[in-house]
């Protein structure tokens, strides 16, 4: 079976603050719902939302009615067949995932470790799609997750794409919270960073979101070089090691390169 390595890490560790408007309640309990692991208690989704049970219960049981979340035992709640059929119809509308995931599968084939494209989303990166080789390990990555762009190889690969004043504006001005003992907290050395990730083509993170995990990641752009997403591999360090990258960079950029093409 496989064995996940450190996996509390590629979680949302803090609620978020609790949404104010029925919108944005509702969409806070769906994007609850969606995250892995499934089913939750009621009690978890309203931790992760920071919203009151009643008001989730309350929530939870208008989806179920419109065949948005589906009840189970226990008072557990998982995705309905609504929400997951709009979230095929979405994946399979979209160019960037069709040109993305035949570069994904030749990418892990050729190195040996999980491919995957994210996009991204504020100041975090969003994994999207994965090709993922038989392994004992399993990575602490799944579709749907989010790491911050400031501790991730595709972070700092999106990162460097775009114009430093927008960089410095995602990154802020505060010490940023370590997820690591190897994690850059500053923000201004991340700045610092982003030249020769852009000089090079491709960003690595040394072990800076999960502890004994090293990823390398390359930008994807769009018309007018907008940054659509990122390509990436994930390993464990001793499989990832330091000689591997001097190797393995070029051909992540080169993947990302196909895509952007």
């Amino acid at each position: 079976m496989p064995k996940p390595v450190n996996t509390s890490a590629s979680r949302r560790e803090e609620p978020p603050a609790a949404a104010t408007g029925p919108v944005d309640k509702a969409l806070a309990v769906l994007d609850a719902l969606v995250q892995p692991d499934a089913p939750h208690r009621l009690a978890d989704l309203a931790a992760r939302t920071g919203l009151p049970k009643p008001t989730v219960h309350r929530l939870l049981h208008t989806f179920a009615e419109a065949g948005y979340a589906v009840p189970g035992p226990g008072g557990n709640y998982q995705a309905g067949p609504r929400l997951l059929g709009l979230a095929a119809t979405a994946l399979a509308a979209s160019s960037e995932l069709r040109l993305a995931r035949p570069v994904l599968d030749d990418l892990r084939l050729r190195t040996g470790h999980l491919a995957h494209f994210s996009v991204r989303d504020g100041d975090v990166a969003v994994h999207v799609t994965q090709s993922e080789p038989s392994s004992t390990y399993r990575m602490p990555l799944t579709a749907g997750g989010e790491v911050p762009l400031y501790c991730s190889a595709v972070g700092w690969a999106m990162l460097s794409a775009l114009p430093s004043p927008t960089a410095a504006e995602l990154l802020g001005g505060r010490p940023l919270p370590a997820r690591t003992p190897r994690t850059v907290r500053d923000p201004g050395a991340v700045l610092a960073a982003l030249p020769a990730v852009r000089e090079r083509g491709y960003a690595v993170d040394d072990e800076y979101a999960e502890q004994d995990v090293r990823a390398i990641a390359a930008p994807v752009l769009g018309p007018g070089d907008r940054v659509v997403g990122a390509v990436g591999i994930v390993g464990l360090t001793f499989t990832l090691d330091e000689e591997s990258v001097a190797v393995l960079g070029p051909m992540v950029r080169a993947a990302a390169g196909t895509v952007s093409a």
